[in-house]
């Protein structure tokens, strides 16, 4: 039986139910409608429910989405989505620093910082905090150092915790040949792609357009495949974001921002501005502020090499009474405060994991700010740090180690433990990319950050 992940209503209500709660609407009573009738709770870890649900229950999920999406909020003031908006809620919205594009050398070693992250993080995508920290801790690997292996893992365990298993298979320490396909890479390339066709004004329609000229909609998930959706039916931008989507604030435009900061060097504002224009068209409120702070943060490290700098420049693009700056503010406090990053992680779990989706923008970016405080931009530390936090692993592990390697400054920097391994090659379904080397898109980046 086919049941395709992110769309199914009965699936979706759960998780706007849940969505509503956090961003200041009261759901009680049309949660309590949907229980009655049998409504189901959203699906903890996959994207869809084992069985599917009756005509009844479907079209009531339906009807359900759009009457949770017509109340107030009471956070409405404080976390706008409109551009001109945020910049009137940020009372510091940081001016150009002057930097000259980076060199070829930082932008190859960004991309496979995010490569690697990225790898590092797949296998255990989905397990729980302590099926992480036992995985890593069976083969001496705790505090994290290096990649995974099943190699002398204990049968029971990985019986009780198994890899995940789209990835297993290329992405432990004895079987990576080359950067296998995933979205946190996928979208980088679409993204460099959008600004060769379209330059740094491209609108948030010529997004969508080429999505739908270039990415297989198997290819997407979460916000992103509703918003695909959205678009096949005849919405759009920025409706696409908000038509029962209840992933809007959850991790995928973060992961698309990195082509963003990388070519708007020294310009925070500017990066900020580009990844809200790539964001709205599938995300609201903290899932873009999440994709304009990490633009911003990259931004700044291609003129500042210190990463508390560029962490601070960040926040001054998202509204200061949101949740994510509360979150991210937390989350480097805590990294300030503690020596043991085990106790950093433990008490963001404490605080978000009961509320919040793993795949939530808030809990994931204050972790990957936690990890590269705590590891004070080290390429090893952010990358290992993100990763064994848990919750969206890959992608955590991506954006740390975009960063951190950009701050690195050359593939040289890097450990070749984490590099070899990658043969100088990702693979992927977006366009003509697919076996293209680090080094090929350092030059491609290149162009694009020097083009007026």
């Amino acid at each position: 039986m086919l049941r395709l992940t992110w769309v199914q209503p009965e699936d979706l209500i759960g998780h706007e139910l849940s969505q509503a709660a956090q961003d200041g609407r009261e759901p009680s009573a049309i949660a309590a409608r949907w229980r009655a009738a049998g409504g189901r709770e959203a699906p903890t870890r996959a994207g869809a429910s084992a069985e599917p649900a009756s005509r009844y229950l479907r079209q009531l999920a339906d009807d359900l989405l759009d009457e949770l999406a017509d109340l107030p909020s009471r956070l409405a003031d404080d976390e706008p989505t409109d551009l001109m908006r945020i910049k009137d809620r940020c009372g510091r919205w940081p001016s150009p620093t002057p930097a000259a594009s980076p060199g070829r050398a930082a932008l190859e070693a960004a991309w496979l910082g995010r490569a690697v992250g990225c790898l590092l993080g797949k296998p255990v995508e989905k397990l729980p905090l302590e099926a992480i920290r036992r995985l890593a801790g069976a083969t001496g690997n705790r505090p994290l150092n290096t990649w995974f292996t099943a190699r002398g893992v204990p049968a029971e365990l990985l019986a009780a915790h198994p890899w995940n298993r789209r990835s297993a298979a290329t992405s432990l320490a004895e079987n990576i040949d080359g950067m296998p396909e995933d979205d946190d890479l996928n979208y980088p390339l679409l993204n460099l792609l959008l600004l060769q066709r379209h330059g740094r004004r491209f609108t948030t329609a010529d997004v969508a357009g080429l999505w739908l000229d270039e990415l297989p909609a198997g290819r997407t998930f979460t916000a992103e495949r509703i918003a695909y959706r959205n678009l096949l039916q005849g919405l759009e931008p920025p409706r696409t974001a908000r038509h029962r989507n209840p992933f809007r604030e959850w991790i995928g435009a973060l992961i698309r921002a990195d082509v963003h900061g990388w070519t708007n060097p020294g310009d925070p504002a500017a990066a900020a501005e580009q990844a809200h224009r790539d964001a709205t068209l599938t995300h609201t409120a903290n899932g873009v502020y999440a994709a304009m702070f990490t633009a911003a943060v990259i931004a700044q490290a291609t003129a500042t090499p210190d990463v508390h700098t560029c962490l601070r420049t960040g926040l001054t693009v998202i509204p200061p009474d949101s949740r994510l700056s509360a979150a991210v503010t937390h989350a480097i406090r805590l990294a300030e405060e503690h020596d043991d990053f085990d106790e950093v992680v433990d008490a963001l779990h404490a605080t978000h994991a009961a509320t919040h989706h793993w795949v939530h923008a808030v809990p994931n970016t204050a972790l990957i700010a936690a990890a590269l405080t705590h590891a004070n931009g080290d390429f090893t530390g952010s990358i290992c740090r993100a990763v064994s936090g848990g919750w969206d692993t890959d992608s955590n592990g991506a954006t740390a180690g975009s960063i951190a390697g950009l701050l690195a400054g050359s593939p040289d920097r890097l450990p070749d433990r984490w590099t070899t391994p990658l043969k100088n090659r990702l693979a992927t379904s977006v366009a003509d990319f697919n076996g293209t080397g680090f080094d090929t898109l350092a030059h491609l980046t290149h162009r694009e950050a020097a083009r007026p």
